[in-house]
């Protein structure tokens, strides 16, 4: 397949994208013993393509579900905490699509693959993230109005979907993806939340154990989530 150079080494784990584009302006790639130039294209899989003299190849592409334990950090890496990727065995380079807070169990999805990852967190595609709360109390009818309608969340409405409630326990579904915005809606109407979990994306489902993780086809999972 024919792609642009700096793209195959991005995504062969070499550095992002952009510093793969100074490796090729500072002449550090070449391309079948050739430096190569900006926007230059190549075949992964017949050229032979090095970054300081090291033959790079393209990951094997990997998708990956897993239900996200509460205390695991949702992060590549870090030095301090559990995180998620760290709970897959797998010699890919792998991150999590999105995040979930320290305090949050739930289904996540792991890949190396930037621009399908893209498309799942970009606004366009409206994949909507389904989400149990527990709450401190049971919703009022007056403030389940108010979800309904939706709720301002730093000076932004945040627009809610297939709204339930039973007693202190409320599922709904955003499309959002900013940092504390489940918990940050319900402190809006007075409620604080006691545990979350997300429960499905798009059409998948929370269907595995906390910490169980399991590998999927991409063809499988954008008919789920798309």
């Amino acid at each position: 397949m024919i792609e642009r150079v700096e793209k195959i080494i991005a995504e062969s784990g070499v550095a992002s994208r952009r510093n793969c584009k100074e490796l090729i302006k500072n002449g550090l790639v070449k391309v079948n013993g050739k430096v190569a130039k900006q926007g230059e294209r190549a075949d992964y899989e017949k050229d032979v393509i090095e970054v300081n003299g090291r033959v790079v190849k393209k990951e094997t592409r990997v998708y990956i579900i897993i239900n996200k334990p509460r205390g695991v950090i949702s992060a590549a890496k870090d030095a301090r905490k559990k995180s998620v990727v760290d709970l897959v065995d797998t010699k890919e380079r792998i991150f999590p699509i999105g995040r979930l807070d320290l305090d949050t169990e739930g289904l996540m999805i792991l890949t190396n693959d930037g621009d399908f990852a893209n498309n799942v967190m970009h606004p366009r595609y409206n994949v909507k993230k389904t989400y149990q709360a527990s709450l401190d109390r049971a919703l009022s009818q007056h403030d389940l109005v108010r979800l309904e309608k939706g709720v301002f969340v730093e000076d932004r409405r945040v627009k809610i979907f297939d709204l339930k409630q039973m007693n202190r326990e409320v599922i709904l579904a955003i499309h959002e993806g900013r940092k504390h915005v489940v918990k940050n809606l319900f402190e809006a109407i007075g409620y604080k939340v006691v545990s979350l979990k997300r429960i499905a994306i798009g059409n998948l489902k929370l269907e595995l154990k906390p910490g169980m993780y399991k590998f999927v086809s991409k063809d499988w999972l954008e008919k789920m989530i798309f």
